[in-house]
């Protein structure tokens, strides 16, 4: 069974998200919206297929990575999630939620042990796709 596949996102928290997104935009080039960059990526198993990346900076105050402490949280994305989750509780792995499910993919939380939260992603890259045009987005390539 494949577990993780790629990345799926970066967090992170900051003190001013807006000025770190437009910091990034300005001097690095990432094309920006309201949650940060989308990097836009060809799948190597099938480089006909579009994958997606996020890249977030979060408010330093959010309560989003908690119960972790640390100031970032790395998103995974994974092949099936069901099947990986049942497998990683046989392992005594801390899932923290429920799996949720949106058009663009479903998701999961689980801690590793040194305290980082995890989130797992099992996207729907063309839901994805379709949910950033609608908001007028481009994405990082």
């Amino acid at each position: 069974m494949k577990r993780v596949t790629g990345i799926g996102g970066i967090f992170f928290k900051s003190k001013d998200p807006k000025k770190i997104r437009e910091w990034y935009q300005q001097h690095l080039g990432l094309e920006v919206n309201e949650y940060g960059s989308v990097f836009e990526w060809y799948q190597g198993a099938d480089n006909s297929k579009k994958g997606f990346s996020q890249w977030s900076p979060f408010s330093e105050k959010t309560k989003y990575f908690q119960p972790s402490e640390k100031d970032f949280m790395i998103n995974y994305r994974v092949q099936d999630l069901e099947k990986l989750v049942e497998q990683l509780k046989k392992e005594n792995v801390t899932i923290l939620d429920k799996i949720e499910s949106y058009d663009y993919g479903k998701f999961v939380h689980i801690m590793d042990i040194e305290g980082n939260k995890i989130e797992l992603w099992e996207p729907n890259d063309i839901e994805y796709e379709k949910l950033g045009q609608s908001m007028g987005s481009k994405t990082t390539k």
